[in-house]
C-alpha cells in the first residue's frame, strides 16, 4: 500500500528518492514527503495530494544531502492531511521515521509517552513509534529503535534516520515488505522492487523480524534481539522496461495487451506437447503428497479469490479433488479444520497480501502442506511456503489486476492438469488442454482487436450507476471478476452473480436502462443462460453478452456481443474475461477516472 524509499551513498539523495518514489504511485496513495540529512540537521517536507504536490513544495528550496527517506501514504489513522504525511520526526527533531503497516497498541503508547511530556504533532500510529524512538535515544539510533519495536505490537516496515548519525539508515520489518538495494557504494531500501530497478539489480530481502543498519559503503543484518543475519545478495527479475508505459495511455492497457505474451511467459517450459506433460518444477519435491491430496482449500483476496473460484471448479473436473475457496481475511479467524490430507493454496499477485499471509502462517501452525502461487519471485509468501509456482507474467503496474488475474488461472489449470493426470485424467484428455493451451495467446491477442468496438459499447453505458454481471458454472467467477473490475475503476456499482441467482431478489432491480452482461458461450449450461437472458429480456434489461464465435442466436437477444474464439470449457474463464476488462478500462476512461491510480485503492494491501 504504502511506499517507502530511502537512499544512502555519494549521490544527492533528494532526486533519487523522488523519481524512486514515483515508480511507488502505482500502489495507492493519498499524501507524500521527504526528509533529508545535512548539515548536521534533518529537513522534512510533506504534503497531502499527490507527489506533484511535494515538488511543488520544494521549488526554490535547497536541499542537498546524500542521506535521505520518502514516503507514500494510503491513510489509515488520521485523514489524508500534510500533517499526518510521512516522514514523521520525534519531538527533538533528530529523528525521521516512515512506516507502512499498522501499530495496534499504538493507544496505549501514545498514553504512556504524553504521561511523560511528549506533545503530538499528527493523529497517526507512526508518530507514536518516532516519538517513542526518540524516547529511547542516547547516543545510538540501531538501539533505540531495536528497543522501541520491543514494545510495539502489529506490523511495520520502517526506515529511520537520524541528524546525528549521517549517512545511516535503520530499517525493520514485521509484516510488511522491505527490501534493500545493493549498489556500488551506495544502497536503497524500499518496499517495492520497482523503486530500485533503475539503480541497481542485487537486492537482499529482510524477513520478519530482522533489522538492518545501512551506510554507504556496508550494511549488517540481525535480529530484533541483535543476532546477527546472513543475507543473500539475489537478482531481481524485473527491468526498468518492463515497468515503463511505452507507447500505451495507461498501465492496465497496456498490461491488457500484454496478456498474449504474459502467458506465453507462464506457460513457457511447462507445457511440453512433444511428451505431452506439464512440468511445474516448484511442486516437485510434494508431488506424491499433492496427488494424495483428500482437500484442497484456495484462499485470496478479491481478484485472487476470483481466481480461486475459478480453481474449485478444474480442480473438481480435472484432478477430482474436493476443493474450497476461502476469503483469506476470514479464514485465519474461524479455527479452520486441517485434517491429514489437506493443503493449502495461496494466491497473491504481490505475494506480501497481509490477510492472506496469516492464512498461510495459520494453516502452517496447523500442520498443513502449503503452496504459494505469487507473481512477485522473493515476495514473503514464496518463502514462507512449502511449494509454489510462479505466475511469471511480468510486473503489473495497474491497481486492477489484469495479466496477474489470467496469470493465476493459467497456473491454476496447468496445477488440476498436473495433478489429474497423476490421479485418473486420461493421457489424451490431457493433450487435448496442452493443444488448446498453446493456442491460448493468440487467441486473446485476436480478443483485443475488438478493443475500439468494446469503447462504443462502454461510451453507450458509461453514465450508467448500476450494472449487472451474470454467469454460469466456470464463467460465474468471470461474473463476479467483470463487476469488480468495473467497480474498482469507473467507480460504477456493479454486482456479479450466479445467473440463476438472479431470480431470487435482483431480478427485482432489472429496469429497461440497466446494462445486464451476460457471460454466454457455449458450454454444458448454454440453454439455461440463455433462458436466462430472456428473463432478463421479458423486464426490459439491456443486454451485453460475452458469446463463442460463430454463435448467432446470441446476436438475435442481445444488444450487443462480445465474441471470444471456442475454447474448452474449463479454458473459457481466459477468453471471456478479456473483454469485460476492455468494457471496464473504457468505461473509466470516457468517465474521466483515473484508471491506473483508482481513489481508495492500493495494489498491494500489506494491513489486514
Amino acid at each position: 500500500m504504502c511506499g517507502i524509499v530511502a537512499y544512502t551513498g555519494f549521490r544527492e539523495a533528494r532526486p533519487i528518492l523522488l523519481e524512486s518514489l514515483k515508480r511507488l504511485e502505482y500502489r495507492g496513495y493519498d499524501s507524500a514527503g521527504i526528509a533529508l540529512q545535512h548539515g548536521g540537521k534533518l529537513t522534512v517536507n510533506k504534503s497531502a495530494g499527490r507527489i506533484l504536490n511535494l515538488e511543488k513544495k520544494l521549488v526554490g528550496i535547497s536541499t542537498p544531502g546524500t542521506c535521505g527517506m520518502s514516503h507514500t501514504r494510503w491513510a489509515t489513522h488520521g485523514a489524508p492531511t500534510d500533517q499526518n504525511a510521512h516522514p514523521h520526526t520525534d519531538a527533538s527533531g533528530r529523528i525521521a521515521l516512515v512506516h507502512n503497516g499498522i501499530i495496534e497498541n499504538y493507544q496505549a503508547l501514545r498514553t504512556y509517552l504524553e504521561h511523560r511530556g511528549v506533545e503530538f504533532q499528527s493523529e497517526t500510529d507512526t508518530e507514536v513509534l518516532v516519538q517513542l524512538i526518540g524516547h529511547f535515544y542516547k547516543d545510538d539510533i540501531e538501539t533505540a529503535v531495536r528497543t522501541a519495536l520491543r514494545d510495539v505490537r502489529g506490523t511495520y516496515g520502517i526506515a529511520v534516520i537520524c541528524s546525528e548519525e549521517p549517512g545511516r539508515i535503520i530499517a525493520a520489518r514485521k509484516g510488511s515488505p522491505l527490501i534493500i538495494g545493493v549498489g556500488d557504494d551506495e544502497y536503497v531500501v524500499a518496499s517495492d522492487a520497482a523503486a530500485i530497478i533503475q539503480h541497481t539489480t542485487q537486492v537482499i530481502y529482510l524477513n520478519d523480524g530482522e533489522m538492518a543498519t545501512v551506510w554507504e559503503d556496508g550494511f549488517r543484518t540481525t535480529t530484533l534481539d541483535a543476532m546477527p543475519v546472513t543475507k543473500e545478495v539475489t537478482e531481481l527479475e524485473m527491468t526498468l522496461e518492463d515497468i515503463e508505459l511505452g507507447s500505451h495511455e495507461h498501465f492496465m492497457l497496456k498490461e491488457i495487451f500484454e496478456q498474449p505474451s504474459a502467458l506465453a511467459d507462464c506457460m513457457r517450459g511447462r507445457v511440453n506437447l512433444e511428451d505431452g506433460r506439464i512440468h511445474l518444477g516448484g511442486l516437485a519435491a510434494h508431488a506424491r503428497e499433492l496427488v494424495r491430496t483428500r482437500r484442497l482449500i484456495i484462499t485470496g483476496c478479491g481478484t485472487a479469490w476470483h481466481a480461486g473460484l475459478v480453481g474449485e471448479y478444474l480442480f473438481e473436473e480435472l484432478a477430482r479433488i474436493p476443493t474450497e475457496v476461502e476469503y483469506a481475511s476470514e479464514y485465519r479467524y474461524r479455527n479452520p479444520i486441517m485434517d491429514p490430507g489437506t493443503v493449502l493454496m495461496a494466491m497473491s499477485q504481490s505475494g506480501e497480501t497481509a490477510d492472506t499471509l496469516a492464512a498461510v502462517r495459520e494453516a502452517r501452525e496447523k500442520g498443513a502442506l502449503v503452496m504459494g502461487i505469487v507473481n512477485a519471485v522473493g515476495s514473503t509468501i514464496a518463502r514462507e511456503t512449502d511449494a509454489g509456482v510462479y505466475l511469471h507474467v511480468g510486473p503489473e503496474i495497474g491497481v486492477a489486476s489484469t495479466k496477474a488475474y489470467l496469470g493465476q488461472v493459467l497456473v491454476l489449470t496447468m496445477i488440476a492438469l498436473y495433478l489429474g493426470r497423476r490421479r485418473d485424467l486420461p493421457q489424451p484428455i490431457l493433450q487435448q488442454y496442452l493443444e488448446a493451451l498453446r493456442k491460448l495467446p493468440d487467441h486473446i491477442g485476436e480478443i483485443t482487436k475488438q478493443s475500439d468496438a468494446i469503447r462504443e459499447v462502454a461510451n453507450k453505458f458509461k453514465d450508467t450507476e448500476n450494472w449487472l454481471y451474470l454467469g454460469r458454472g466456470y464463467n460465474y467467477p468471470t461474473a463476479l471478476e467483470g463487476a469488480l473490475k468495473l467497480k474498482e475503476i469507473s467507480y460504477i456499482h456493479a454486482e456479479g452473480m450466479p445467473a440463476a441467482e438472479m431470480k431470487h431478489g435482483p431480478i427485482a432491480l432489472i429496469t429497461k436502462d440497466m446494462p445486464v452482461v451476460f457471460i454466454a458461450t457455449r458450454g454444458s449450461q448454454y440453454e439455461k443462460v440463455v433462458s436466462n437472458i430472456e428473463e432478463v429480456l421479458a423486464r426490459k434489461g439491456r443486454i451485453i453478452a460475452v458469446a463463442t464465435e460463430g454463435d448467432k442466436e446470441i446476436a438475435k437477444l442481445a444488444e450487443h456481443v462480445f465474441y471470444v474464439p471456442d475454447v474448452p470449457e474449463p479454458l473459457q474463464p481466459m477468453v471471456t474475461i478479456v473483454p469485460l476488462q476492455l468494457l471496464a478500462y473504457h468505461a473509466a476512461v470516457l468517465r474521466g477516472c483515473d484508471v491506473d491510480k483508482p481513489r481508495n485503492l492500493a495494489k498491494s494491501v500489506t494491513v489486514e
